[in-house]
């Protein structure tokens, strides 16, 4: 609209202000009039580009043909051009050249003072600039609208990545949570209440229970410590309060630290044992903690479902594989079960997939329950395993004397 404006009012004005004089009449009414005929309608250039051409072209044509003073009204025909040339293909832009040619052609040689070869060379040259930037506006815009669109794209796949990078922190959260709370409460329960039962009774007895109690939340409090500082967020700059704690030491357990929990499960009331075979080998640290968590988990199952059971915890390492089994006889199936949420075999099934092993649990044929899990390990050294033939990977719900274990599922890669 201000385009517009400004264009016809300048002309107007120039015409009025000089005029020539003969061969051209004055600049009267009616050469106002065709000017703001081919000035006025640029204000709907972008919405009706080729309609707002043939307007200017036309208005031009007629002012021409009035015989008025050259020079005045032919730009407005050619920036209508530019415009088409801005918004349209190359195909739909060559019937607008043509016209806008044929139209300065016209009104060039109307006035009587060009030739034909100079109106044609200034109309080739004027209609090839507007031409080329407008074709090379539209290019511009058009790589821009792509731009905007790979951008919107490529900030809906970072809101859909974060989303999911917190949903697998939540879920890692919640698995560490889980496993840290659920044995040592576990443990807390079980021995609180033998306490309060033994309490008159049997003195000494009590005074354990209370002392695993208080050992247990100890511990429990502690590893509670060492997950929170490693889920502090740091700031920009990594200074400040808010800084990277690293954990404690010994803070995130691992398979050196499984005696010391099988002897605590010992304590809450459940026979269990621990054995260890073959050649031993380190873990990478999230395997180790992935190990650990998942015995812990097995045998917190136990002190639930079936306290007065015989446990054991048995860790086999092969050429290529840890195998460790967990399993109990049952023999306190019919105790009262502590509530849970049905949490734990879903974050162990997790786990073990997360470091490329396989997972599988249920009941053992002959009664109890058994959890199997195998874990890939680095090859072992040299000689090492000479004489062992028997590596291979163990079928879920299979003990090493080879009795049935039913009702087991396995996953993994």
């Amino acid at each position: 609209m201000v385009i517009a404006v400004t264009m016809t009012a300048l002309t107007i004005t120039f015409a009025l202000q000089y005029h020539p004089g003969a061969p051209w009449p004055p600049f009267d009414a009616w050469a106002i009039a065709l000017s703001a005929v081919t000035g006025l309608p640029l204000a709907f250039r972008r919405a009706a580009p080729r309609t707002v051409l043939a307007v200017s072209c036309a208005g031009l044509v007629l002012y021409s043909a009035g015989g008025y003073q050259p020079s005045a009204n032919v730009w407005p025909p050619m920036l209508a051009f530019f415009t088409v040339a801005t918004e349209l293909p190359t195909r739909q832009v060559l019937p607008g050249a043509l016209l806008t040619a044929c139209v300065w052609e016209y009104a060039g040689l109307s006035a009587h003072v060009l030739s034909v070869v100079v109106a044609t060379a200034q109309t080739v040259l004027v209609l090839g600039l507007a031409w080329a930037f407008g074709a090379g506006a539209r290019r511009l815009a058009e790589r821009n609208g792509q731009l905007r669109v790979l951008t919107r794209r490529l900030q809906l796949e970072q809101a859909a990545r974060a989303r999911h990078e917190v949903t697998e922190e939540r879920m890692r959260i919640a698995r560490e949570l889980h496993d840290v709370v659920a044995h040592h409460l576990s443990v807390i329960a079980i021995q609180s209440g033998l306490a309060r039962y033994v309490f008159d009774t049997e003195p000494d007895t009590a005074r354990t229970a209370v002392g695993t109690v208080a050992d247990t939340a100890r511990q429990s409090l502690e590893e509670m410590r060492g997950l929170l500082q490693v889920l502090r967020l740091p700031p920009a700059d990594g200074n400040g309060p808010e800084a990277p704690v690293a954990p404690p030491e010994g803070s995130t357990p691992g398979l050196s630290d499984l005696p010391e929990l099988v002897e605590r499960v010992r304590a809450a009331g459940v026979d269990a044992d621990l054995s260890v075979t073959g050649v031993a080998r380190p873990l990478p640290p999230g395997g180790d903690l992935s190990t650990y968590r998942i015995v812990q988990e097995a045998l917190t199952n136990v002190l639930k479902h079936a306290p007065a059971a015989r446990a054991t915890v048995a860790l086999h390492y092969a050429r290529d594989l840890l195998v460790v089994r967990v399993d109990d006889d049952g023999g306190g199936s019919g105790a009262e079960r502590l509530p849970g949420g049905g949490q734990g075999l879903l974050g162990m099934r997790e786990r073990a997939k997360l470091y490329g092993g396989t997972f599988a649990a249920g009941p053992r044929r002959q009664g109890g329950y058994e959890v199997l899990l195998t874990l890939p390990l680095p090859a072992p050294p040299a000689g090492a395993y000479r004489a062992d033939t028997g590596t291979g990977r163990p079928r879920a719900g299979t003990d090493p004397a080879g009795t049935g274990r039913g009702g087991g599922e396995e996953t993994g890669p």
